[in-house]
């Protein structure tokens, strides 16, 4: 070294090639160092340890450096450097080269490439990774990523990191000095030649070292949060779209990792505009490229595209999808080994999750995909049992489903797409829809056999779920194909289902797998009840047909579906006085129990799980009614209420059920508004939103009323208390007709009912039937001919 160099007090520069006698080094120890020169690095530690300055430390980290290289050196021996270095000396030379300090002799280029070099060594450690000093580097360190080594823009970053306020030039000039010395070659002098190359050298350099931080913080358990805060996606893509250096490779990457699991939908809200900047560039990337780069760079986009619904309604982005469409169109069609026909339909996948099929192109390519997607379904799942499926093929079989899953909620839409479209697979001919739904046919037969295979050990298993998951949304829609193979697959479905709502033994895979694919309608969170919500459609359809419906109850089916009722419940409760949010599937399951009670007198009479239920809707009922969002919940509850009590033979009653049919009773008057005029009634405002879905649960309980009323005796009087009757002949006396035919007779059987029961009641109806012989009340023939009239 120059003699400008400072030594560190106790060292010498003879120190700085450690041999033994006769020249040759000593045995190496087991750190992979003689014993010669852990006897100098010891003493290099002891001098970074007390350094009196910056120009020390430095000095003593260049004989490190010199002495042998990092590999040669233990976890604890880098852990005593690092601790012995700390942050404040490579933080102070980026503030420094941004600041541009006039008093060091080091220009700002090479100051921040000593400073990012110093913290890539210090990063390398987790410790100092997460280290908050460290943290306040990372917005400059973006900044350089972002626009090279320009002091301007650094500045302002600068400020965000609370580091500038206390500089130290005179420290700066002196490790300046020393950083000038060792950039000179043995016995010469940098020469203008030498320096450009050298600058040339350190911006790849350089880019590296920040690039190491950079990853070691989004490492760290809550680094991606670190990163965000810190602006790192803006940064990292303005340093893509200017193809800086190792953008286009790290810089990449890193974003990937951003844009992972649950964080995607908050970081594409949040930072929309640049993602959709770089998704331009990466899909024009992607259509300019050749063939096989293509199919290399379609896993990478994948990472890139929006959650489905973040992006809202974007002409951009429905350029970038149409464009990517048209690449895809052409590559579907050639031949293509299994590993390059994955990536394409796991790309296909996404982009139908955000747009559907509005994008993909004429009908015969909506066949194509959706053929080779279940091709690659049978050909990966008709394997012998006891076959594992590696994880590139889970993916692809993942993304396989999505495109089935897409096609069978197209197919089966009420909407049509507008003709000129033509690019909706409910655009298809007869011809070719038959031909997708055998092709759909075939691959859940595949999936049927795979799943009879599956030993509960595997219940956590993500492609588990996700296999479970698709042919669960195939059942919703269709029931009757392979009826005898899905009936006998029901002991696992159900017993599936019961496993997670009971609470799995290791959920933490599905949590990240959801959270991942974002496939839960509920913001991609994962709960024990998620498995149970995919299934209870098809558990409606299957409940209502009596082959099935045997299965399901020796499989104790009711039980877990007021399991899961009760769960629910728990859920809402414990929102307090939130907005109450509809949840379809609490709706979905009071139906399965419906058809049970309709179908299974005997049953629920016994049954002590529907005792459970009778105390549930006693309990939540009477809640649900004050919340105007759960009114089609609410009218699932009374009608199932309604349908169980006429089943119930008693002369008593609990607190819990008085409170329940006094409730209903309320709840069925609110329904219809005879108004202030004579005219016919009108549904009410509070119903009228929700009145397509509820009208015949409203009608049904009419009607279960009038069975209520003959098997529970003490009903009657709490009728009248209720002034039940009363009201509802105030308004048909009033009003000149009822919204419909059905609604007319609904409301007669129960007025029949109570007529029948009730002396009392009879004659409140005689007397209101002669008050107003014009009124809808006439219009009731049965009940005018029970009350005596003609």
């Amino acid at each position: 070294m120059a003699d400008s160099s400072p030594v560190p007090e106790g060292m010498s520069e003879e120190a700085d090639y450690p041999v033994g006698e006769g020249g040759e080094e000593t045995e190496k120890d087991e750190g992979g160092l003689t014993e010669a020169q852990r006897e100098v690095l010891e003493r290099c530690l002891h001098a970074l340890k007390h350094a009196k300055n910056d120009s020390h430390t430095l000095a003593a980290l260049l004989l490190i450096t010199r002495l042998c290289p990092a590999s040669q050196l233990d976890k604890p021996t880098l852990r005593r450097i690092f601790e012995a270095v700390g942050l404040n000396l490579p933080a102070r030379l980026l503030v420094s080269a941004v600041k541009g300090s006039h008093n060091s002799a080091l220009p700002p280029h090479e100051l921040l490439s000593l400073g990012t070099a110093l913290l890539s060594a210090l990063s390398t450690d987790p410790d100092m990774a997460s280290h908050p000093q460290l943290l306040t580097t990372v917005p400059i360190l973006l900044e350089i990523v972002a626009n090279g080594p320009s002091t301007g823009a650094a500045e302002e970053r600068t400020k965000e990191t609370g580091l500038g306020d206390d500089d130290d030039d005179d420290d700066v000039e002196a490790v300046s000095s020393i950083q000038t010395e060792t950039t000179k070659g043995p016995g010469e002098g940098v020469g203008a030649e030498k320096s450009k190359e050298t600058s040339s050298k350190l911006d790849e350099a350089m880019a590296a070292d920040c690039y190491q931080v950079l990853s070691a913080v989004c490492a760290l358990p809550k680094g991606p949060d670190q990163l965000l805060s810190r602006g790192a996606v803006p940064a990292l893509c303005l340093a893509v779209l200017q193809n800086q250096t190792f953008s286009q490779k790290r810089g990449l990457t890193l974003l990937s990792c951003l844009l992972s699991g649950k964080t995607k939908d908050k970081v594409w809200s949040k930072h929309s505009s640049e993602l959709l900047s770089l998704l331009v560039k990466l899909s024009k990337d992607f259509s300019q490229s050749k063939d096989l780069s293509r199919l290399e760079m379609s896993s990478q986009l994948v990472k890139f595209l929006p959650p489905a619904g973040v992006a809202g309604d974007s002409e951009e982005l429905k350029g970038v999808v149409k464009q990517l469409w048209g690449v895809l169109r052409p590559l579907m069609q050639a031949k293509l080994t299994p590993r390059q026909i994955g990536s394409i339909l796991v790309l296909s996948a996404c982009l139908l999750d955000i747009y559907g099929w509005e994008l993909v192109g004429p009908p015969k390519f909506c066949c194509l995909l959706v053929n080779r997607a279940c091709v690659e379904v049978r050909m990966g799942l008709e394997e012998p049992p006891g076959s594992s499926l590696s994880s590139e093929l889970q993916d692809t079989l993942t993304g396989c489903y999505r495109i089935m899953e897409a096609a069978i909620e197209q197919a089966c839409s009420p909407s049509v797409a507008p003709a000129e479209s033509q690019s909706s697979v409910s655009s298809l001919s007869l011809q070719q829809s038959r031909q997708v739904l055998g092709v759909l046919e075939e691959a859940f037969s595949a999936v049927m056999f795979f799943l009879q295979q599956v030993d509960p050990s595997r219940y956590s298993d993500p492609f588990v779920f996700a296999t479970f998951r698709s042919l669960c949304s195939w059942l919703a829609e269709e029931t009757s194909c392979l009826k005898e193979e899905v009936t006998a697959l029901l002991p696992f479905l159900v017993g599936y289902s019961r496993s997670h709502l009971q609470g799995a033994p290791s959920e933490q895979g599905l949590t990240e797998w959801m959270a991942e694919m974002a496939v839960s309608d509920r913001g991609g969170s994962w709960s024990n009840n998620e498995a149970l919500r995919y299934l209870l459609p098809a558990l409606c359809h299957l409940s209502a047909e009596e082959g099935p419906r045997k299965v399901l109850l020796t499989l104790d089916t009711p039980s877990l579906i007021v399991d899961f009722l009760s769960h629910g419940w728990k859920e809402l409760k414990g929102k307090g006085g939130a907005p109450a949010v509809r949840d379809p599937a609490m709706e979905t399951a009071s139906s399965v129990l419906l058809n049970f009670t309709v179908t299974e007198p005997d049953r629920v009479r016994k049954d002590p799980s529907f005792r459970t239920l009778e105390a549930l809707l006693s309990e939540a009922f009477p809640v649900l009614v004050h919340k105007p969002g759960l009114l089609v919940l609410a009218a699932n509850f009374c009608t199932l209420g309604l349908m169980m009590g006429r089943l119930r033979v008693t002369t008593a009653v609990d607190p819990g059920q008085r409170r329940f049919f006094s409730t209903a009773l309320q709840f069925l008057t609110s329904a219809l508004d005879s108004g202030s005029t004579p005219g016919p009634a009108q549904v009410s405002s509070t119903w009228e939103k929700s009145w397509d879905e509820v009208v015949e649960l409203w009608r049904l309980s009419l009607q279960a009323l009038g069975g209520c009323v003959q098997a529970q005796p003490w009903l009657v009087p709490l009728i009248r208390e209720e002034d039940w009757l009363a009201h509802v002949l105030a308004m048909l006396t009033r009003c000149s007709g009822l919204p419909d035919q059905h609604t007319l007779e609904a409301l007669e059987e129960a007025l029949c009912a109570l007529a029948g029961r009730c002396p009392a009641c009879k004659r409140d109806i005689e007397e209101a039937m002669k008050s107003n012989k014009e009124g809808a009340l006439n219009c009731m023939k049965n009940l005018r001919k029970m009350a005596g009239g003609k």
